[in-house]
């Protein structure tokens, strides 16, 4: 994607209000619910968070400090809107003033601990979807802001380079880290919220990363609020002011220097090779130091008023001028035909590049169709071709509805990503849905053909290019209904192996109940629904009666003593089919794959909509 920008497209705008970021005695309460109905719960609710106060400013860095377990990861989580007002008391503020979660995650950006992005999108292409899908104005303004973000990221030398991932090759952790606090600050957000920013990283790449943030909170004037675990003095340097919290409480709030104070008031020796904040993590394990620490807490409040005395009033003059601005906090950057168009093509690029999966399915259609083709070679119209072509119908469709299974694991990927950037106000869930399903009908539309033109003629199925259209018309609607119950699950199932497990098992029950394997009239009465939702009972019947109608029904099948005793329109009726369920059939079809679609849009967006409880 060619970045057409030759300045910075940002820096003739006018200056955007600064947002101070607080907290006002927030608790979160776990309410455990191990136990059965009849009877309660052993273990009893325990606080995650206990009265947190706290505040960020602009241009500095607060850094969330703790144990695990502290609290730093919830108390970020409901700092950007993350977390529904109903389920913890207290309240977050900006600028002095309340603000709901949905205004306050269009102001800023959430980085969570672990990467979320397209390993096979290049740097410049991660970010320019982002922008595309999240920042107002033209192409042209958008690309200013990728270049003017590239280079602020320090990113210029991998620009084109692929992400990749674990399995495959592409920029290192901590470029990797840099994508993604970008893709979270692309819409220029004033507010930034990061977990973990270092986690994994080496010393060097974590601490290229505090620093660029702090170029961030300096030059660009953002709130920047993160949590960290035992970092070096050399990130401690770049750190404005430290929350230090221990089982959701607040030991210290303050900078660095106060909280050195503290300790050696407290009669604490501070080593020379330990920095002051993993000393003071370190001492939380005893209870001698927690007590000292919390002896201290009159010396911390002393501080904080003087703090916000001497920072009050030019903070509370930012607060009267300044407010959310509604059309940072209302509304998405797109239409909806444009979000559809950039997903789409978004998704062709990923599937282009996925050479596992275009390369395995091109490959698995030519083989399976010339390998049936020449198994079936050459079926004839007798009593023994009929057993023949109805064994072929059976195993093709086997085939067709069990070979797409392995798009199961890329829509896992894509759902966590999805989840992620619709919570942002990215885009709507009805948009991926559509652009999902478009982008796969012309490639599984070319894996129809690629099995349909060999393995057709092999056989010798009924000639004429009408009844060859209808083949692979309903070859096409098979994997389109695999493919829609796959995607369906894929929103349902929290893993690939339970996910696997379910289609597995769905497809077998289909198969039982299509009537193949036992007649309509056999199957229990409580069981005759499967059979109408069966996948495989649609397609089938639609590939006999294309068979056995026209000049082949007319053809006769076996012979009695009189002449013919059975033709291809004998046999339809013998089965229970007639010739206008040719195209009522392929009505189901279509039926199911908008059904399997509906419900997954449903699905999503019941789980993007739900929040944290």
């Amino acid at each position: 994607m060619e970045l057409i920008a030759k300045n910075d497209g940002f820096s003739s705008q006018k200056a955007k209000p600064a947002y101070t970021l607080q907290a006002n005695k927030l608790s979160y309460k776990l309410v455990p619910r191990d136990g059965h109905w009849w009877r309660g719960s052993g273990a009893k609710a325990r606080y995650i968070l206990c009265g947190v106060t706290c505040e960020a400013r602009p241009g500095e860095i607060l850094a969330i400090a703790g144990p695990s377990g502290a609290g730093k990861s919830t108390l970020l989580e409901i700092l950007a809107g993350k977390v529904s007002p109903g389920s913890f008391s207290g309240e977050v503020l900006v600028n002095r003033k309340p603000i709901d979660g949905s205004r306050l995650r269009r102001i800023s950006g959430y980085v969570t601990q672990d990467d979320a992005l397209f390993p096979l999108l290049t740097v410049e292409e991660t970010l320019m979807y982002s922008a595309c899908l999240r920042v107002r104005g033209g192409a042209r303004e958008r690309a200013c802001r990728v270049r003017t973000l590239v280079r602020e990221l320090g990113l210029e030398h991998v620009a084109r380079q692929r992400v990749g991932a674990e399995d495959a090759r592409g920029i290192s952790g901590g470029e990797r880290r840099r994508v993604s606090i970008g893709v979270d600050t692309v819409h220029d957000p004033a507010v930034l919220l990061l977990d973990e920013p270092t986690s994994g990283l080496d010393s060097a790449s974590a601490l290229q990363v505090v620093s660029m943030l702090r170029d961030m909170a300096v030059v660009h004037g953002r709130t920047i609020v993160l949590s960290i675990h035992q970092p070096g003095f050399r990130i401690l340097e770049l750190v404005d002011s430290v929350l230090l919290l221990e089982d959701g409480s607040v030991l210290h709030h303050g900078s660095l220097g106060l909280l050195e104070t503290r300790l050696k008031l407290a009669g604490n020796r501070i080593p020379p090779h330990v920095n002051v904040l993993e000393f003071a993590i370190d001492a939380m394990d005893s209870l001698q130091r927690h007590k000292i620490l919390h002896h201290s807490a009159t010396l911390n409040e002393l501080f904080l008023l003087s703090d916000q005395f001497r920072h009050g009033k030019a903070t509370s003059d930012k607060g009267e001028s300044c407010s959310v601005r509604s059309d940072r906090s209302m509304g998405y950057a797109n239409s909806w035909v444009r979000e559809v168009s950039i997903l789409t093509s978004r998704f062709c690029k990923n599937t282009l590049r996925t050479k596992q999966l275009f390369a395995a399915r091109t490959l698995q259609a030519l083989v399976a169709g010339f390998g049936l083709g020449t198994i079936f070679l050459n079926i004839g119209y007798g009593e023994a071709g009929m057993q023949e072509k109805v064994g072929f119908f059976a195993f093709s469709l086997t085939f067709l509805l069990s070979s797409t299974t392995e798009g199961l694991p890329i829509y896992l990927q894509e759902r966590k990503i999805l989840t992620r950037e619709t919570s942002r106000g990215a885009y709507r869930v009805s948009a991926y849905v559509i652009a999902n399903a478009l982008v796969f009908i012309p490639f599984l539309l070319m894996v129809a053909l690629l099995y349909s033109i060999p393995v057709y003629w092999l056989v010798g199925l009924r000639k004429g290019f009408p009844a060859f259209t209808y083949f692979v018309g309903v070859v096409w609607l098979v994997l389109l209904m695999a493919n829609s119950f796959v995607a369906c699950f894929s929103a349902l199932v929290p893993n690939f192996i339970m996910g696997n497990s379910l289609i597995a098992g769905f497809m077998g029950a289909f198969f039982l109940f299509s009537g193949y394997f036992i007649s309509k009239g056999s199957i229990p009465k409580y069981w005759v629904f499967m059979h109408y939702l069966s996948l495989f009972k649609y397609p089938f019947e639609a590939f006999l009666i294309n068979e056995y109608t026209g000049t082949g029904g007319s053809r006769c099948l076996q012979q009695g003593i009189g002449g013919c005793a059975l033709d291809g329109a004998g046999f339809l009726e013998q089965q229970g089919l007639r010739v206008r369920q040719k195209w009522s059939n392929v009505a189901v079809m279509l039926l199911f794959v908008c059904g399997y679609r509906v419900l997954c849009f449903l699905i999503l967006w019941f789980r993007c909509s739900k929040t944290r409880k």
